[in-house]
């Protein structure tokens, strides 16, 4: 059943959510518990640290566990699950883990909103180069991934 004209017109408006205002943005609306960008150390050298960390854990060489402190509980299964194809993968091909030769080409941050940092980094090795996403959230004084994707 709907209004007529008539008394849709003489309706105030519906108030809008703000998470519907801001949904256009591209942003995520900031969150108050979020601390400052300015307030965090720069992300940089954190994000190369755990891009050449998620490629040797990946490889084998590396515990999972040393980068537990620096990445939120979702991001820990999601990498969990993956060093277990890997393995898988390895065991397959009859290839032993080693400890990758990683060199790391020049990291790219985007602000993606007041206490969050997105960044992208290409990690060489000898047979393959891989892209790393990780996306920065502020937690405290410091920085945990929320996000950690290799391509």
């Amino acid at each position: 059943m709907t209004a007529s004209p008539a008394l849709a017109e003489s309706l105030p408006p519906a108030p809008v959510p703000a998470a519907v205002r801001t949904a256009g943005s591209g942003t995520p609306p900031p969150r108050r518990d979020r601390p400052r960008t300015a307030d965090l150390p720069p992300p940089s050298p954190l994000v190369q640290a755990l891009a050449r960390s998620v490629v040797e854990i990946l490889a084998g060489a590396r515990d999972l566990d040393q980068v537990a402190r620096w990445v939120t509980d979702d991001v820990y299964r999601h990498l969990e699950a993956r060093v277990v194809l890997a393995a898988r993968a390895r065991a397959a091909h009859g290839r032993r883990p080693g400890r990758p030769a990683v060199r790391l080409g020049h990291v790219v941050l985007s602000d993606g909103g007041e206490g969050v940092v997105d960044a992208v980094v290409v990690a060489h090795t000898p047979g393959r180069s891989r892209a790393v996403a990780i996306r920065l959230e502020g937690h405290g004084r410091r920085w945990r991934a929320s996000s950690v994707h290799v391509l």
